[in-house]
């Protein structure tokens, strides 16, 4: 660090003058970083680099951190420390800048627009009170705390501050606002499809039968703007975002051999796209949220309130879109009658603010409002029956009662997401659910990444949003061999297959911590906390937690079983909190080879056994009998008890252990291959 601002000075001799080591009257911390954008700025108002420099403002250099990022990194270096209310506020006040605070975000005069800060909503930066991430939809920057911290005290450095505004580096997230080429794109696309309103009779019914649409009215999809294409088999969703503009389209195509639809969006991601937001008058202050056009139309024909769809549906609620909706002091949630749409509603409405949040809870009388509408329910009355969160510390029966009629008359949805390339594992842990703690051990060099990433894999496929942190095995490494495993075949010796699978992959909701080697627990924590409200995770991965033992900044004097047992602790309270299921990898105690581990041979005290919901362990007995093998073993199952094996065969060149053999030979002589479903 210190050749970086040696470098820096020899480049600009005359810092060599300036002090160095003294505080601001605010208080203000400067970085390396920091340091070289004032520099940046200074040089490009052609002011020299000591004329910001040698106001009264006195300057302290922090060593230990100038590297900074986007929000939405998920490396520990790079992702934003966390940031408390009180210190944002206290920050605003020493800088001289009014605020206001809404249900998510402060919301402030943008000082990096070009020209003077006048008080206008198309001019507002946003900044959110969770992450501390800010975005302005107007002038387009977008940043982490750090950064908004870093802008502000250049501008005030500076000695013309309107034209440093126009000077400072813009730091833009890709994908979240569109490239002029891409909004030319949509709006061509949208030119040549037609819209459903100005369809012929006979086309409208074709249509309506062929997506089951029979009473919805083709004024509800002119309302909505909905087009459909040339062929007339796929229906088209427009999805606006701030100040009503056109961000994306979402294309759904009947497929012919299935009842449902396939989907694809243009362009790929879209973040701030929300459908029915531009019906949304600026003075509306409620709103229903649903999960899909078709139930935002449904809801909008029969009610008369504004409804508006995420584009993944129940998958994501990207901070990115929360500005949009701070005007509104009630969004109601309607997502349907399942249990996981039950639980997406519950999670986001701890992002959008749990006191302005009402819920239509999940009854058979409650179906998901385009279901609704087909069952000829009264949608209006279903809304008014909506409820709002009672306190979080109490609760009654009565508040619990429909919860627990949901969990009894759907238990094949309260069991959780099925695996698919193992169904042994439904069979005995009969499905993967929210809120659990996972703990999975085996003898070392067993192979428990390489299942355990494909345990992991087949949730994500079926839209299981999942974060690994992997302290043993780079990101590099991990990725090749989940996407070997998600392709099925040996792309070593299949390269021309390479973008395809790639590309499929690249779709997943899957993210990887930075992490390699030693960790702390706080910077762990940190992350998993930033991954599930950032990409609203599910499922979290530590691999493994003895990476996390005698860190630095630990107390040393700590005995290490009471180290991992507050580890264990702080992940089953975050499994809890954060209704997010949690699967620690674990080595277990050297063990003779002939012995088979069980839940006492887990590393450290019994505080993993007894907080866990599940344990799996990886039995290898390949070097201990003649014909041994590898298997999986369910010890400990806290949702119905079931315990047992499930044989493991592993295929060395998909890295796989989801095992497709049986080649039975049919009468014309014809191999066909069947999949083989071990049995537990």
């Amino acid at each position: 660090m210190a050749t970086k601002f040696l470098r820096l000075f020899s480049q600009w001799p005359s810092l060599q003058r300036t002090q160095m080591h003294c505080a601001t009257k605010n208080s203000c911390h400067w970085s390396y970083r920091q340091l070289h954008m004032l520099i940046l700025t200074s040089h490009l108002l052609e002011q020299g680099p000591t004329e910001p420099i040698r106001k009264s403002y006195q300057i302290k250099f922090k060593m230990d951190c100038w590297k900074r990022s986007l929000a939405t990194s998920l490396e520990p270096e790079l992702m934003s420390p966390k940031v408390t209310i009180s210190e944002m506020k206290h920050f605003f006040m020493c800088s001289n800048l009014p605020f206001e605070q809404g249900h998510t975000c402060f919301r402030l005069v943008c000082p990096f627009c070009p020209g003077k800060p006048i008080p206008s909503k198309s001019n507002t930066v946003y900044i959110n009170m969770t992450t501390g991430m800010f975005i302005c939809y107007s002038c387009r920057r977008v940043g982490t705390w750090q950064v908004f911290q870093d802008y502000i005290s250049m501008i005030q450095l500076a000695e013309k501050p309107d034209e440093s505004r126009q000077n400072l580096p813009v730091v833009e997230e890709a994908g979240i606002f569109l490239t002029g080429k891409v909004e030319y794109e949509i709006q061509e696309r949208l030119t040549d499809l037609q819209p459903v309103g100005e369809l012929s009779r006979e086309d409208f019914q074709r249509i309506v039968k062929l997506f089951n649409l029979k009473r919805l009215s083709a004024s509800a999809f002119n309302h909505f703007n909905v087009r459909v294409n040339k062929e007339r088999t796929a229906l088209v969703y427009p999805y606006y975002g701030p100040d009503r503009k056109l961000f994306g389209l979402k294309y759904s195509h009947v497929q012919p051999a299935a009842e449902e639809t396939e989907d694809f969006f243009f362009p790929k991601q879209i973040i701030l796209g929300l459908f029915g937001w531009h019906r949304v008058s600026k003075n509306q202050q409620e709103i229903v949220l649903v999960s899909n056009p078709l139930d935002a139309l449904s809801v909008s024909q029969e009610t008369n309130v504004p409804a508006i769809a995420l584009p993944r549906g129940t998958a994501a609620l990207p901070q990115e879109v929360l500005p949009l909706l701070e005007q509104f002091r009630k969004i109601t949630i309607w997502f349907g009658n399942n249990i996981s749409e039950w639980q997406a509603a519950k999670m986001f409405a701890r992002k959008l603010g749990e006191r302005r949040c009402h819920f239509v809870r999940p009854k058979e009388e409650h179906p998901a409002p385009l279901q609704g509408l087909h069952s000829q329910i009264n949608l209006l009355k279903v809304l008014r029956e909506s409820e709002p969160i009672t306190h979080k510390a109490i609760t009654t029966f009565s508040y619990l009662r429909q919860d627990v009629y949901a969990e009894l008359s759907h238990m094949e949805q309260v069991s959780g997401v099925k695996w698919k390339r193992y169904p042994a594992l439904n069979r005995l842990l009969k499905g993967h659910r929210r809120g659990e703690l996972t703990v999975f051990t085996g003898p070392t060099g067993s192979g428990k990444t390489t299942f355990m990433s494909e345990y992991s894999l087949d949730l994500c496929m079926q839209g299981v949003g999942t974060t690994v942190g992997s302290f043993e095995i780079k990101n590099v490494r991990l990725a090749k061999m989940m996407l070997t495993q998600f392709a099925q075949i040996p792309l070593e010796k299949n390269l021309e297959h390479y973008e395809h699978w790639a590309d499929k992959f690249e779709q997943l909701p899957l993210y990887f911590m930075t992490f390699h080697g030693q960790q702390s627990m706080r910077n762990v924590l940190d992350a998993m906390s930033h991954a599930v409200y950032v990409h609203d995770i599910q499922h979290v991965i530590v691999d493994n937690v003895q990476f996390m033992l005698g860190t630095s900044e630990d107390n040393t004097r700590l005995d290490r079983f009471w180290r991992q047992d507050l580890l264990v602790a702080c992940f089953r309270k975050f499994a809890t909190q954060y209704n997010c299921h949690v699967t620690l990898v674990m080595h277990p105690r050297k063990e003779r080879e002939t012995d088979e581990l069980s839940n006492s041979s887990i590393f450290g005290g019994a505080k993993a056994s007894q907080e866990a919901d599940n344990i799996l362990i990886l039995q290898d007995k390949r070097l201990s009998t003649l014909r041994g093998r590898k298997y999986i073993q369910v010890t400990k199952n806290r949702f119905d008890g079931d315990i047992g094996i499930m044989p493991l065969e592993f295929d060395k060149e998909t890295m796989s252990f989801f095992v497709r053999k049986k080649q039975k030979k049919t009468p014309s002589g014809i191999s066909e291959e069947r999949q083989e479903d071990t049995p537990a």
